[in-house]
């Protein structure tokens, strides 16, 4: 009953005061790696007080849907989420804030990030162990009503198509707490929705746990998806005791696979309302409070023995054409940081040969990736070629409805100045719009 994607101000004051209200004394560290695993991913969120999360790391969910996704992110919840700091933020004091707000006009904003990288897999033969420490928010009864705080996974392929291929892509929910009920929810997703072997739209879930201590403390919630036993198995975690666990043959082999055998990125939010509030009482009311956040103390990811064998190498590269005619290139086949990327008469050439990384949603050439200078955000921004560093100025979502390719930092496509034909001209960020200067190819 978590993540279900179904297909087909207030006063400055007043926030601060609630967010003073939930601060715990103290922060710890992210605990050492422990042994026999090795910590492929790790933050500790230790920027400055009121700074954003670190973009090299995490990618700011905006609005009330995936681009091109299901309404109301799948689940009716009512908030949209932002990238302000106003919803979340860094303390100074190691920890994310992410805290729903409602405005004078009974609107909701709350925030939404995912981890750039969706290659956190278990090696075949091995495990993967996905981990956090946190703080529900500390808020309980009526004034509780709607308050829907999550730390969950899905599995790489939902990222290029905005999750409408979900549950097939599988979806692990570590922690989910409802309504301020000091409980928490362990779920697994997968298959077809409705019904399916997960039972979906409500999944293969724990229950509601009592998690006594936890709207007013850090707990760690962890998920294990172990392929080195038979059958195999995803076991869930608070405060190291395993509370829950699915096995493999409770599902056919192509379901469990698909569901399992891949990379997943990890998702913090608060949502507002929804389907799963409203199971057990609903909400938003008016009496809701306002400002109660999730606190984050770190997130980390391990893995441990399996196959050591190499990723595979990417498929050759193809041109990228625009509907006008001519392709994308990199000028004078430069592999330096900061070539511009142009169009140019169709070649043949490696300068235009592309390769589109679905893990990352990025555009690779002569080794190097698409990006946005300084993740720029305008109108008008132009293009270059820079190293591969998985931050959200290289992220190009593919969008096959309009044949173009989305960037959602700056909520702007790939773009032809003008719709321009002339060779050497150097390509853009723009609002996108659907016409010919933004509708590309997809090298497959």
């Amino acid at each position: 009953m978590s993540r279900r994607l179904l297909f087909p101000v207030v006063a400055v004051l007043a926030v601060l005061a609630s967010y003073l209200t939930v601060t715990p004394a103290a922060h710890g560290s992210a605990p050492p790696v422990p042994a026999g695993w090795t910590r492929i991913f790790l933050d500790d969120f230790t920027g400055a007080a009121n700074t954003g999360v670190n973009t090299a790391n995490w990618l700011y969910d905006i609005g009330t849907s995936y681009p091109g996704g299901a309404p109301n992110w799948g689940t009716g919840e009512v908030e949209t989420m932002t990238n302000s700091t106003q919803n979340v933020f860094q303390d100074g004091q190691g920890r994310l804030v992410i805290r729903p707000i409602r405005n004078g006009s009974g609107q909701w904003t709350s925030g939404r990030i995912e981890t750039q990288r969706t290659d956190f897999a278990a090696p075949a033969g091995g495990k993967l162990r996905l981990e956090g420490s946190l703080q529900q928010p500390n808020v309980s009864g009526a004034a509780a009503a709607g308050y829907w705080p999550a730390f969950w996974s899905m599995g790489e392929a939902a990222r290029p198509v905005g999750a409408t291929n979900w549950p097939s892509i599988g979806e692990i929910d570590l922690m989910e707490d409802i309504n301020g009920r000091s409980s928490t929810f362990g779920t697994l997703h997968c298959g077809v929705a409705p019904g399916g072997p997960c039972n979906e739209f409500t999944g293969l879930g724990s229950g509601e746990r009592p998690c006594p201590g936890c709207q007013t403390g850090f707990h760690q919630y962890a998920m294990e998806l172990d392929r080195s036993v038979s059958p195999e198995q995803i076991r869930w975690y608070l405060d190291g005791v395993n509370f829950f666990t699915v096995f493999s043959n409770q599902m056919d082999a192509t379901t469990w696979n698909n569901a399992t055998h891949h990379g997943f990125f990890m998702i913090l939010n608060v949502a507002m309302g929804g389907s799963f509030p409203a199971a057990f009482g609903g909400g938003p009311t008016a009496s809701t409070a306002s400002g109660v956040p999730m606190l984050v103390d770190y997130v980390a990811a391990y893995t441990s023995g399996g196959s050591s064998s190499p990723p595979p190498p990417p498929p050759p590269g193809k041109a990228v054409r625009n509907a006008n005619g001519p392709c994308l290139d990199v000028r004078s086949s430069g592999t330096a940081n900061g070539t511009p990327v142009q169009i140019y008469t169709c070649n043949g050439t490696g300068a235009q040969q592309w390769t589109y990384v679905e893990a990352g949603s990025t555009l690779r050439a002569l080794g190097k990736c698409l990006d946005i200078p300084g993740g720029g955000t305008a109108n008008g921004t132009k293009l270059q070629l820079w190293d591969c560093n998985t931050t959200a100025a290289q992220v190009f979502i593919w969008r096959s409805s309009s044949s173009s390719y989305y960037n959602p930092q700056s909520n702007r496509c790939l773009d032809v100045p003008g719709g321009s034909t002339t060779p050497g001209t150097q390509v853009q960020i723009w609002d996108c719009n659907g016409t010919n200067a933004q509708r590309w190819t997809l090298p497959t």
